[in-house]
């Protein structure tokens, strides 16, 4: 990286010291860690975008497949008995609601919000609500589709429906078929949702991921990506044709930057 030195000291201070240690500590110099900075975080950019299409595909095959067997769109907040929500779920999913809602309202122009009010308050706005009692009265009030509610759940819920606390329950008689090589338990599933859930949030806190954190997250993926609604091992899904560039542009961006780290191990400590 050709910086003139003022400026390579401007963006020390720019990424900060503490930041930058780890990558000193590997490139050597200042100058070599801003470089292998830059570079990682380029890798991180292309398995976020194929970590997203990855997400969206789960969540889809899974929202399918669970209104499928729970025969109701409203299997989401209103699932059928004897089916119930574990108390985390239960609240991601009015988490889920209330941002819903939020969204749309925030959409909202003044006309759709005295709508609103008219239809609550048949007696005026109660003179004691605060303006912050009022808007959260309004959101509150608006009906959210399922859609906009799936939406806003994270893979951290997703994740979720592949714990053991829903082997029984979700997984023998639903989720099996969102996975359906019968060769695969469902603990195998958790493992590599897992793995692309950590690194996911490594990556949307700007923390690097390389050497076996990088090689275990593309694993995970080729995992969801080679088994996602196939029952045939090897078999070219449609997922995977259509990551076939991304994954192949990250595989090469992966294994530029592990030579280069080996390089700065071998010259480091070789």
């Amino acid at each position: 990286m050709e910086l003139p030195e003022e400026d390579l000291a401007a963006i020390t201070l720019l990424l900060s010291s503490e930041r930058l240690g780890t990558f000193c500590s590997l490139a050597g110099s200042a100058r070599s860690a801003v470089a292998l900075h830059q570079q990682t975080l380029q890798v991180a950019g292309t398995l976020m975008s194929v970590t997203a299409v990855v997400e969206i595909a789960l969540r889809n095959t899974i929202c399918d497949r669970l209104a499928s067997h729970f025969e109701t769109d409203g299997w989401l907040r209103k699932p059928p008995r004897p089916f119930v929500w574990r108390e985390q779920e239960k609240t991601r999913i009015g988490e889920a609601v209330a941002s819903a809602q939020r969204a749309t309202y925030a959409k909202m122009d003044a006309a759709q919000r005295r709508a609103l009010d008219e239809r609550m308050f048949r007696n005026g706005v109660p003179p004691h609500f605060s303006y912050e009692q009022h808007v959260k009265a309004r959101q509150r009030a608006i009906a959210v589709p399922n859609g906009q509610v799936i939406a806003q759940l994270t893979l951290f819920f997703w994740k979720r429906l592949f714990s053991a606390e829903y082997e029984q329950s979700l997984w023998r008689p639903a989720l099996k078929r969102v996975f359906p090589d019968k060769a695969l338990r469902r603990a195998d599933v958790a493992v590599q949702l897992e793995r692309i859930y950590q690194t996911r949030n490594r990556i949307a806190h700007h923390e690097p991921v390389y050497g076996h954190r990088l090689r275990d997250a593309m694993a995970a993926i080729d995992f969801v990506i080679s088994k996602l609604g196939s029952a045939r091992p090897g078999e070219m899904t449609p997922l995977g044709q259509l990551l076939k560039g991304e994954r192949r542009l990250l595989s090469e961006q992966a294994t530029a930057l592990q030579m280069r780290l080996d390089a700065l191990s071998a010259r480091n400590f070789g």
